[in-house]
């Protein structure tokens, strides 16, 4: 088997498309496979069974995969066959029964077991969809414990390895990653006022973005890391700014007497999309990230949209609606008939721009869910304590 060695990061503190059948017989019965191209919450998962693996290992495989579109069943429904072994390392196969073929051998070293499945589940995703798994991403969010103020916590997409990165003992909010870098912006009151700070997890190295009077808060970074979005009301109402990575050279982009709130750049850097109000109706827009004309972007049958996260692809935008409860829905990125996926707020995308993480409601208390958007398939992700809310998913 090929050797795959792992490395651990330390850190601080609607479109259709045609549908194909497949046959293929195993003795005297024949099996249909369907092959179907991502349909926006209509798609079936992709068949597959697993064996050899065990505990932790399988629960990991089973989370992974389930979440990005794949379904477990038993060995003669399924496309594909996982199978391995976990002895001190895990080993994996992947065999494609269609077309009767291995199409991933591999044996895995390094770090612990866990990692080590994350990483046979991210070369799975790659072997059948092409695709690039999400199984060694990070996530960032606020976890809140009963009658505390809460803190930014990071962890690993399943909610596993999470670490505390503030120790404020204040209200904190709205993380937000610096793409590329173990880096982020968040809200703080540390300094008793709703202030952006910038965190480096690599060094642990913080500083104030924006501290002006009245609110500083949503920061969201650029594509390429050099510019922050964010919402300020230093000027009057709660508008959109853009500024340098530091918060210096600030630019204000709305001027408008609604409150603006939310803002996500586009993956190209070009646009920053945001929420605010249009003839008394709070809607999507977005404005030229140098400065322009504001435009609306239709969401037409999922009124109050909110909380707005683009795609990395670009082909998608994901929000908020309030209806008499919350619900996560997906747009085309040019506005247009939305489809309400699951109960919900807060979403965020993936780097797989399939997956989405988002915060929802159970039992008195907050948790925090990934979704497949393709298939509607959900899984909750581990729990610190209290409430865990607004997370924001590393690209």
């Amino acid at each position: 088997m090929k050797k795959h060695f792992l490395s651990s990061i330390k850190i601080c503190l609607p479109v259709l498309f045609a549908t194909a059948a497949i046959h293929f017989s195993r003795g005297q019965e024949e099996i249909q496979i369907q092959k179907q191209i991502d349909v926006l919450g209509q798609t079936k998962p992709i068949p597959v069974a697993l064996e050899g693996f065990s505990g932790e290992v399988a629960d990991v495989l089973k989370f992974d995969l389930y979440v990005q579109g794949f379904s477990f069943v038993g060995p003669d429904a399924a496309q594909y066959q996982i199978s391995g072994t976990v002895s001190g390392n895990v080993q994996g196969r992947v065999v494609d029964r269609v077309a009767k073929s291995t199409i991933l051998s591999r044996s895995y070293t390094g770090t612990t077991l866990r990692r080590q499945a994350h990483a046979f589940a991210d070369d799975i995703v790659q072997a059948v969809t092409g695709k690039k798994g999400i199984g060694q991403t990070k996530i960032a969010f606020k976890a809140q414990a009963a009658n505390g103020n809460g803190e930014i916590y990071v962890a690993d997409f399943d909610g596993h390895s999470a670490q505390a990165i503030t120790h404020d003992n204040t209200i904190v909010a709205a993380p937000a990653w610096v793409p590329g870098r173990l880096a982020l912006y968040y809200d703080s009151y540390k300094l008793d006022n709703p202030d952006i700070w910038y965190h480096n997890l690599t060094t642990g190295q913080r500083h104030v973005v924006a501290h002006y009077s009245g609110s500083n808060i949503s920061p969201a970074a650029s594509p390429d890391g050099s510019k922050v979005a964010m919402i300020l009301s230093k000027s009057g109402s709660p508008d959109v700014w853009v500024g340098n990575a530091d918060g210096a050279n600030l630019k204000q982009l709305t001027h408008t007497p609604e409150d603006e709130s939310s803002p996500c750049w586009s993956p190209d850097g070009q646009w920053i999309c945001f929420a605010t109000r249009l003839s008394e109706r709070r809607v999507l827009a977005k404005v030229p990230a140098g400065g322009g004309e504001l435009q609306r972007i239709p969401t037409a049958g999922a009124p109050n949209p909110t909380e707005p996260d683009w795609s990395p692809d670009g082909k998608w935008i994901a929000f908020t609606s309030q209806t008499g409860e919350f619900d996560i829905c997906v747009v085309p990125a040019e506005g247009g008939a939305p489809t309400v996926l699951v109960a919900g707020e807060d979403p965020s995308w993936s780097p797989n721009s399939r997956t989405l993480i988002f915060t929802r409601r159970t039992g008195g208390h907050y948790v925090l869910s990934v979704l497949d958007v393709f298939t509607k398939q959900v899984k909750d992700i581990a729990r610190i304590s209290g409430n865990d809310s607004q997370p924001a998913w590393a690209r």
